[in-house]
This record gives structure tokens, C-alpha cells and sequence, in this order.
């Protein structure tokens, strides 16, 4: 029954993409990366609350999408507005769900696929919102790749995805020095060449120029926008470069998905 098992599968991606919410919440405040307002907790406890008020969220306004509709977007105790990053996160936690299904079918790849989307977004929210993209992410992340691909050669094989996660990480990490050197700023961060990285792992060295190159546009695309919502921008305004390599990264899975018998 397809329209079952599509429902499922979305069903899924909208659960993960409310944990994917805590996480984006609770782990920056977590890993030191931001300050601690002493209630956001672990990824445990406490039950999910209002960050204005500190109130309990009621159970049905816990249902991923439908509980933000059900609570008009408000508190229902201090009716303090909800942002609409949490049904956002949770509507594209369903679409990478859906996406890696079709892409890849009923296989371990498919489940591991989404497992990698769910991460890029998680990370490309959270340094939107910090500006930081965390090792406590990009490190397992890479790891993970290298494990899926070493075990069973999802995507690409095992030496591929070697290669392309020490690649990822060194080149950036070269750009980013020299950049520092001639410029006395950063331009690239650390957590930019983890997170290539982390991709070369996932999806082997030969993705590595196009996902560059991809991310650059969309880079550019981003800061443009930008531009034209009025920002002021300087070359020392920071732009968080993660997003735009996850997108990167999501749109070569994609491929590679497309690509396959």
C-alpha cells in the first residue's frame, strides 16, 4: 500500500524533525557555544516548555505541524509568539524522510540518507542561529559517513570516502589559513571544513567541487538577498556558510540518488 507507507515515512521525518527542534534549542546552550538561560536542559528533560514563559507545553500542541496550527502559533499560557522555525524544521524533517524514500526505496540507504539530511538541517538552523557549526554534529557526522560507506558502500566506497573526508576538511582548512594570513579575518571557519568534510565522508572526493560550488551560489544568492531585505553588510559582516553547504550536500545526495540503477 503505497499511500500507507508514504504516510509513515512522513509521519517519521515530522517526529524527527520535532526532536530535531530540541536539539536545535538545547544543543548550542548544551556545548557552551551559547549562554545557558539555566531551563533549556539536556536533549531528556525537562518536557518541552515556552522559551518566553518557561510553561509546559500541552500534550496536543506537542503533534509535530498540527500542534503549532491547534496553539494559532501562541502560548496557550503567556500567549508569547511561537516561531516558525519549529514547523519549519518539522516540515523539512518529513521532506528529507520522504525524499530519501524516494530516492533510494525501502533500503538501509534510504534510512541512512535521511539520517544525513536530518543532521544538514539541524546544523544549517543552528549556525544560522549562532553562527557555530558544533564538533558535538559535524564530528559523528563524518564518522557516520565512513562508517556506512566502509560497511555496506551505500553511496560510494570505502577508500572514496576516506579520501574525500580527509580532502574536505584539508582544503578548506588551507583556504581559511591563507585567507586569515592575507586578510587578518576569518573567512572560512573550522566548522565549515568539518563539515566538507564531513560530506567527502558521505558522498566521496569527486562530490566534493560540485558541492563548492553549488554552496558558493548559494552563498551569494543568500547575501543577496540579504542585500535586498536592506541589510547593511561590511567584509566583516559574519555570513554563516553552513547553510549553504548543507543545500550543497543535499542536492549531490539527491544526485547520487537520481544516479543509481
Amino acid at each position: 500500500m503505497p499511500f500507507l507507507t508514504i504516510a509513515v515515512v512522513i509521519i517519521l521525518g515530522l517526529l524527527a524533525g520535532s526532536f530535531l527542534n530540541v536539539v536545535i534549542h538545547r544543543g548550542p546552550a548544551m556545548w557552551g557555544l551559547v549562554d545557558d538561560d539555566r531551563r533549556r536542559g539536556d536533549f531528556m528533560a525537562p518536557r518541552s516548555y515556552c522559551p518566553a514563559c518557561g510553561a509546559r507545553i500541552k500534550i496536543p500542541h506537542l503533534v509535530p505541524v498540527a500542534g503549532f496550527l491547534i496553539a494559532r502559533g501562541r502560548c496557550a499560557a503567556c500567549g508569547a509568539p511561537i516561531s516558525l522555525r519549529y514547523p519549519a524544521v518539522e516540515l523539512m524533517g518529513g521532506a528529507a524522510a520522504l525524499g530519501a524514500w524516494l530516492l533510494f526505496g525501502p533500503t538501509l540507504a534510504a534510512a541512512a540518507a535521511a539520517v544525513l539530511l536530518w543532521m544538514l538541517i539541524a546544523l544549517a538552523v543552528i549556525d544560522l542561529e549562532t553562527g557555530y557549526l558544533p564538533d558535538a554534529l559535524t564530528l559523528p557526522l563524518a564518522l557516520a559517513g565512513l562508517a556506512v560507506n566502509g560497511l555496506g558502500a551505500a553511496f560510494v566506497d570505502g577508500q572514496t570516502a576516506l579520501i574525500g573526508a580527509v580532502a574536505g576538511y584539508a582544503v578548506f582548512r588551507a583556504i581559511a589559513e591563507a585567507f586569515y594570513r592575507l586578510r587578518g579575518i576569518e573567512g572560512l571557519g573550522l566548522g565549515d571544513a568539518k563539515l566538507l568534510g564531513a560530506l567527502g565522508a558521505w558522498l566521496g572526493w569527486p562530490a566534493l567541487p560540485p558541492i563548492v560550488f553549488i554552496g558558493a551560489v548559494a552563498g551569494l544568492i543568500g547575501a543577496l538577498i540579504m542585500r535586498l531585505a536592506g541589510v547593511r553588510m561590511t567584509a566583516q559582516t559574519p555570513l554563516p556558510f553552513g547553510p549553504a553547504l548543507a543545500l550543497a550536500g543535499a542536492i549531490m545526495l539527491a544526485a547520487t540518488g537520481l544516479a543509481t540503477p
